[in-house]
């Protein structure tokens, strides 16, 4: 008995707790998710396997430095988080990803990007309401924007001890766009809205987009400059996408570097849910808003359509295209066009949707740089 005893203080097995335990149910939660649902598994898988990696007893990945020993892996890694590294890194790929020419060709769909961030600032009063603080808060409130790198910078600016729950509830309900906002699209509008057919888009030059570009940037950063780092590569993405002429630079940001950050990214949160700040009450209360946050962006979205074409008759929107302006891109856009040809198969948003699609990323960006600026001290 002894023997087997000395075995086994050899190994790690005595020094499992019951919260890592408790915590491998919540990683295989997410490996299922990612894996056999599909749901957003560039993301959901990385961050479940940090989440592993958290709440086992391993020896050179989580550890500091002391002394003359170096830390482990993931506390250099985990550096591009806290240093604020990859998520403007995520958003150079998005901006090299996303065609604004859409929302160039019909400029009034940024007031739906604007409304869906009611659900911002909703949930931030809910959470105030439930005893956290108005830093705690912004953190929180900023999943209703559904931009998971967005709520990665703010959460680690403001309140890095949720940065874990706060990931997991971003990207687990971009994960669920699909299943949370189709009930809500139906409920707020009637089968004629969601039959609207939206006049076709008009062709946006280069010279448009490029200059969009420029005017934004500079805009936003004039407002709002503690949002510069997101904007910045947002637009540096886009403009090396449109330029034409830096085609081997726009394919990097596209692939390998979002590719390569996204890996990083959603390890280094997976590796901040140990079961010590996890299993939290607070956690449970984070989850809850989180879905309050979606649910009332949504549906902002779509009230503010509905408004808009009691102003505009003659050029209705089809209402379902207000859902996206939460900032879930292109999967807010998809679930548009789906729900609008199931009311008419014949009926074509995808391109209509991405205007208010790309209107809510640059708005969450904002109102996180107003957050910062407000709450930062």
């Amino acid at each position: 008995m002894d023997a087997l005893l000395d075995i086994l203080r050899l190994t790690a097995i005595l020094d499992v707790t019951w919260r890592m335990a408790v915590m491998w149910g919540v990683v295989a939660g997410l490996f299922y998710l990612g894996v056999f649902r599909k749901f957003e598994p560039l993301l959901l898988v990385p961050i479940a396997f940090g989440a592993l990696l958290a709440n086992l007893p391993t020896e050179g990945v989580l550890n500091p430095p002391v002394g003359d020993h170096p830390g482990g892996l993931y506390h250099y890694i985990s550096q591009g988080i806290t240093l604020e590294i990859f998520p403007p890194l995520i958003f150079l790929g998005v901006g090299a990803l996303t065609d604004f020419g859409p929302l160039i060709a019909n400029p009034r769909t940024l007031l739906l990007g604007a409304a869906a961030q009611f659900g911002v600032f909703a949930t931030f009063a809910g959470a105030l309401a439930m005893g956290f603080s108005p830093a705690e808060a912004a953190s929180i409130g900023i999943i209703g924007g559904a931009d998971g790198p967005t709520s990665i910078f703010l959460a680690n600016k403001l309140a890095p001890h949720l940065l874990g729950p706060i990931a997991v509830a971003a990207y687990s309900y971009m994960a669920l766009v699909p299943v949370i906002q189709p009930p809500i699209m139906r409920l707020l509008t009637t089968k004629n809205e969601r039959r609207i057919r939206m006049r076709s888009l008009r062709k946006v030059s280069r010279v448009e987009k490029l200059t969009f570009v420029v005017i934004v940037t500079i805009a936003c950063v004039l407002l709002v400059p503690a949002a510069s780092a997101l904007i910045a590569m947002l637009m540096f993405g886009n403009f090396l996408r449109e330029c034409g002429v830096a085609e081997r630079l726009n394919k990097a940001s596209q692939n390998e570097i979002i590719n390569v950050v996204t890996i990083f990214l959603g390890s280094s949160v997976g590796i901040t849910m140990t079961g010590e700040r996890f299993l939290q009450v607070e956690t449970l209360k984070i989850l809850a808003l989180g879905v309050l946050a979606f649910a009332v962006a949504t549906a902002a979205g779509v009230l503010m359509a509905k408004v808009m074409n009691l102003v505009s008759r003659k050029n209705p929107i089809n209402p379902l295209i207000g859902s996206a302006g939460v900032s879930a891109v292109p999967m807010a856009a998809r679930v548009s066009q789906v729900e609008g040809q199931k009311a008419d198969p014949e009926n074509f948003l995808l391109m209509h949707a991405m205007g208010p699609n790309v209107a809510g990323v640059i708005g969450t960006a904002v109102v996180a740089g107003y957050f910062i600026a407000r709450l930062g001290g």
